[in-house]
């Protein structure tokens, strides 16, 4: 048990990795369409390559989406608009004309006139609430239907042209006044009526809305029937117009028919072992290409948290409305999987998360093209994400290609420009904008997961922050050597492709453990007094290696990224503090190496190799005197070679023409700092 129990905690990672792979895989295939694919692949104006197609099953034909919308708009059209009127309105405005009329015109008009201008103002009324008024302009047509509600039953059927706008009012007083020869009391009935006259005709939209649904409603979805055994398209015949329809009505009902419990199961088992298959390409592309990563299980777990989210996102989309499908922003996944690791990984999980997507979108082929296109783009655009105008760029750059290739795949498809939809680029354009929610989303990675990008490298290189300024403030010679080592290793990174941020950063850190005894330095010695003359060699090798783990427990006080803590760690590997090695040795023979040696690790990337040879080589280049081109070239030979023999390189995956390449940085740049100057005349 005991034996079963240590074999199970020395593969706990590989465990971990096996129950990550189980889990990403069933809650992928969980949010996956649980229906059949369709076998047949086609599209319209293309020739049907498969062999002659006839009916499973009996299926309808259905109508085009434009053919729905047609109908639709027709039945919209005819529709009947719905007013309430309130008839109170019309008793009330009749019982004040009564009151106020012999208010509105002067005595002096004869009896016989004022029973005139009386029954105009009844007739005026009665035109003016014969169909009503209406409580505000409305903009539908004249010739729309309107059905008039009194207490919610149907009175009367009329044109909308029929019915009274407010500043119709006085247009129907002249008709009336005129018809009467009266028209010479225009302002008084306007004055008159100005207060009077109230609309009772308010818009009934609830109502007028449900019947139309109900007209909705009745509307036939398919236009004909296609018997089992019919032939429904011939090999080699060009699918266009009904045949296009009949094999779409036919995939449609293919992939929402009610399955048997067996082959819902079966379909399960399929999809679980597409998945299982993608994700297992994943895994052993990182066992075998970036093992660095594959070992990490944090990484891991970030790399399929990533793909899962962005199909999680795309089938919330899909479910919601599919016409959305292009305002998620994929492109992000590249982006982000490149600023923690790099480029090449960075691009096959986007291929791999596309791959996986296939399942869930309609036009598969289409929209896997258009993605894997965009990320390729992403790719190679974006170079430095930590300067913001790069993102700006690349953004532009991957809306435009999404915009080309939909315009290109949509003339294939249609033949023609005419119904091109063109808010589907407005769709594009907010993809693009919502890419640039990358620059927040790494700095929540970044806490969540512990990872380091090259946005929080650039910040962590600024000299004015805390932990720099008090390396200059208590050990101005380490920060100055920190500065130079830093010049150097950017230099060499950017030669044989390294990455220059993390190095230089490495670089300006890797010291900080001199903070602790910076007297013991040699760089931090500005009296002539040497506190070594006073100790033993062993004791004085003890002080010198420390300054690797003093580093890194200033390092974690300050919350260095584990990245950074591996430059202190590894920055001079496990060589021997020569100097007091051979002191000791010169005062007895027997000696314990390891008491003179540093506790390592050795470096194990390329990064970290060049920092342990630009440090060397620097802190050593204070010693030459007289330099000269051939003094400064055997010098640099001589203390890299000096450390591949001792293996301080073998587990960095570092080259000999890398090396090479690096040597002959470091003897341009010193070559540059020791040149040598004319004496001028004092």
């Amino acid at each position: 048990m005991k034996d079963f129990v240590n074999k199970l905690y020395r593969n706990h990672a590989l465990i971990y990795k096996a129950l990550l792979f189980i889990c990403a895989t069933v809650l992928i295939v969980y949010l996956f369409p649980k229906s059949g694919k369709f076998k047949y692949n086609f599209e319209r104006g293309k020739p049907w390559q498969s062999e002659n197609l006839y009916a499973p099953f009996n299926f309808a034909v259905k109508k085009t989406d434009e053919e729905i919308k047609q109908e639709k708009q027709t039945l919209t059209q005819n529709s009947i608009l719905y007013f309430k009127v309130d008839k109170a309105v019309e008793t009330s405005v009749k019982n004040a004309f009564k009151t106020q009329f012999k208010n509105a015109f002067p005595d002096s008009i004869p009896a016989l006139d004022l029973d005139n201008l009386y029954t105009s103002g009844k007739i005026i009324i009665e035109e003016l609430y014969q169909f009503g008024i209406l409580n505000e302009d409305y903009n539908f047509p004249d010739n729309k239907i309107v059905a008039l509600l009194e207490n919610r039953v149907e009175k009367d059927k009329v044109l909308f042209s029929n019915l009274v706008k407010q500043d119709q009012v006085v247009s129907v007083i002249e008709n009336v006044l005129s018809n009467q020869q009266l028209l010479q009391y225009k302002k008084n009935f306007v004055s008159l009526f100005f207060d009077l006259i109230e609309p009772n005709l308010v818009f009934d939209k609830s109502t007028t809305d449900k019947v139309l649904q109900e007209e909705f409603s009745k509307i036939a979805y398919a236009r004909g029937r296609v018997e089992k055994e019919t032939l429904i398209i011939s090999k080699g015949e060009v699918i266009g117009g009904n045949k296009y329809q009949i094999l779409k009505s036919l995939q449609s009902e293919y992939e929402s028919q009610v399955w048997a419990k067996s082959s819902y199961y079966w379909i399960l088992f399929a999809y679980t072992l597409l998945v299982a298959l993608a994700l297992l390409m994943l895994l052993l592309f990182l066992r075998k290409y970036r093992p660095d990563v594959f070992e990490n299980n944090t990484k891991v777990t970030f790399i399929f948290f990533n793909i899962l989210l962005m199909v999680f996102i795309t089938t919330l989309v899909v479910n919601y409305n599919l016409k959305y499908i292009y305002v998620v922003p994929i492109c992000i996944l590249p982006l982000v999987l490149k600023a923690f690791f790099d480029a090449r990984l960075g691009l096959f999980v986007h291929v791999i998360t596309v791959l996986l997507l296939g399942f869930v979108v309609s036009n598969s082929y289409e929209y896997m093209f258009l993605q894997i296109i965009a990320g390729i783009v992403t790719i190679l655009t974006v170079s430095e994400l930590y300067k913001r105008v790069n993102l700006f760029i690349s953004v532009g750059q991957i809306t435009l290609i999404y915009i080309v290739a939909y315009f290109a795949f949509f003339v294939i498809h249609e033949g023609t420009i005419e119904t091109l939809k063109w808010e589907t680029f407005i769709w594009f354009i907010l993809c693009g904008l919502a890419t640039l929610f990358v620059q927040p989303l790494i700095y929540v990675y970044e806490k969540l997961f512990g990872l380091v990008s090259d946005v929080s490298l650039l910040e962590l290189s600024d000299t004015n922050s805390k932990l720099l300024k008090a390396l200059s403030n208590k050990v101005p010679g380490t920060f100055h050597h920190s500065l130079n080592v830093a010049n150097l290793a950017e230099a060499s990174a950017n030669e044989i492709g390294a990455n220059a941020m993390l190095v230089r950063v490495g670089a300006l850190y890797h010291d900080i453990g001199k903070m602790k005894n910076p007297a013991y330095f040699t760089e931090n010695q500005s009296t002539g007094i040497n506190p070594h003359d006073e100790l033993s060699a062993t004791e004085s090798a003890k002080i010198i290696t420390n300054h690797v783990i003093d580093g890194i427990e200033i390092a974690r006080k300050n919350n260095l990224p584990d990245r950074v803590i591996d430059f202190i760690r590894t920055h001079h590997g496990t060589s021997l503090v020569y100097y007091f090695y051979k002191k000791e040795k010169e005062q007895s023979k027997e000696v314990e190496t390891s008491d003179f040696s540093y506790p390592g690790p050795k470096p194990f990337s390329k990064e970290t190799a060049i920092l342990m040879m630009c440090d060397s080589v620097e802190a050593a280049s204070k010693s030459l005197k007289e330099p000269s081109s051939s003094k400064i070239e055997a010098f640099v030979e001589n203390i890299i070679n000096k450390q591949i023999e001792e293996g301080q390189f073998l587990n960095a995956n570092i080259t000999f023409k890398e090396i090479q390449s690096i040597k002959k940085v470091l003897k341009h740049k010193l070559a540059n700092i020791y040149h040598l100057r004319i004496e001028y005349p004092e």
